[in-house]
């Protein structure tokens, strides 16, 4: 029988699309890829991956950790502010770990000898189409501007990382941005062992011109001498899952609105955080024309608004594709909603229902 919707739908097919890219590219270019666990944790389909990249990097020591547990592959460490009790936890799990501040570098180097240890640098050019998602925008607490500072601290550390992108998906873009930090970081860069990139490269895309970036990577290792890293999260897993839902009614105010058994609040927030609508396949000629909503009670819980090719009615199966990145990671409980099940379609197609959430789960997360 088929899983329970809602439920989050993950190919490894698909996911091994964007995995031989990232291989093609680290063979090309030299550059190293470690996975953003902030975009996606699920570790049932790690054992694929693995095979592919370098490792994790994380923004919390539970990700660390997990990163360490379940890939055991390199671990970077990152955080926005790590404390004290932190920074001891993570010694066992992490590889690198990468400070966003100086004040921070300076309280915790000296209990972290012999370790790997970087600066987050905000080397104020960015690419974002989202100001809430911009690292370089104004009062950024992300990354350190100060460059004479940066250098005076330089001897304490061993990389660099600048993560300047969000969704780019214009390699022009990308390749001067990077060209103004070799000239504006050149005399600190060539003297470290690493640099991060960062994520937010949508390498992945069809078209992307991979061969021009790999080059790009290639040329701006050999010119500082520095094994180069990047961070993917949404490349790696674009357009791999699907959400699958259900219609549970139609209501009447206007327009007819379907209301599906998922929600954007709970199920895929990005979708309300960020104001853009589902991607859900519809014909273009479709003269049915519906408002797909969530079932919260939240007013503005919408998906978005589509044509289909034939009426929906209840029990219509409504699948909202790309829906891997951003979306498992932030799940919550909001009105009580049952979580969507992980299920997984591995390679040799079976289905594996990897994971199921009850009330006792929800009972579990509160007190």
């Amino acid at each position: 029988m088929p899983p329970v919707t809602p439920y989050y739908l993950i190919y490894e097919q698909k996911l091994l699309r964007n995995l031989k890219i990232v291989r093609r590219i680290g063979r090309l270019s030299g550059a190293k890829f470690v996975l953003a666990l902030k975009c996606f944790s699920t570790w049932s389909v790690f054992d694929l991956m693995k095979d592919y990249l370098d490792g994790t990097t994380s923004s919390s020591l539970y990700e660390t950790r997990l990163g360490y547990e379940k890939f055991a592959k390199e671990v970077h460490a990152y955080s926005v502010a790590f404390s004290k009790g932190e920074i001891n936890q993570i010694k066992p799990y992490a590889d690198k770990i990468i400070f966003n501040s100086l004040s921070q570098l300076k309280m915790f180097y000296r209990s972290l000898p012999g370790r790997q240890l970087g600066l987050r640098v905000n080397p104020q050019v960015s690419y974002s189409r989202f100001k809430l998602a911009d690292p370089a925008r104004r009062f950024s607490r992300l990354g350190v501007t100060d460059k004479k500072s940066l250098k005076k601290s330089a001897g304490l550390i061993n990389g660099l990382m600048f993560h300047f992108n969000c969704e780019n998906d214009d390699f022009e873009n990308f390749s001067s941005n990077l060209d103004l930090i070799a000239g504006n970081y050149g005399g600190i860069l060539k003297n470290l062992e690493w640099v991060s990139l960062g994520g937010g490269i949508h390498f992945t895309k069809p078209g992307y011109p991979i061969e021009k970036f790999a080059r790009k990577l290639k040329e701006f290792a050999s010119r500082f001498k520095l094994q180069v890293y990047l961070e993917p999260g949404e490349a790696v897993v674009s357009q791999s899952a699907e959400l699958v839902t259900r219609v549970l009614d139609i209501v009447r105010n206007e327009i007819n609105i379907a209301v599906i058994d998922a929600s954007t609040e709970a199920h895929m927030l990005d979708l309300l955080v960020y104001q853009t609508k589902a991607k859900i396949s519809t014909p273009d000629d479709g003269r049915y024309k519906y408002m797909v909503a969530g079932r919260s009670c939240l007013a503005g819980d919408i998906f978005g608004t589509y044509c289909f090719k034939s009426p929906l009615k209840t029990g219509t199966i409504i699948r909202i594709k790309d829906a891997a990145g951003y979306t498992m990671v932030k799940k919550n409980w909001f009105n009580g909603l049952p979580m969507p099940s992980i299920v997984v379609k591995r390679l040799d197609g079976t289905i594996d229902t990897v994971r199921c959430f009850e009330y006792e789960d929800f009972l579990k997360s509160l007190s």
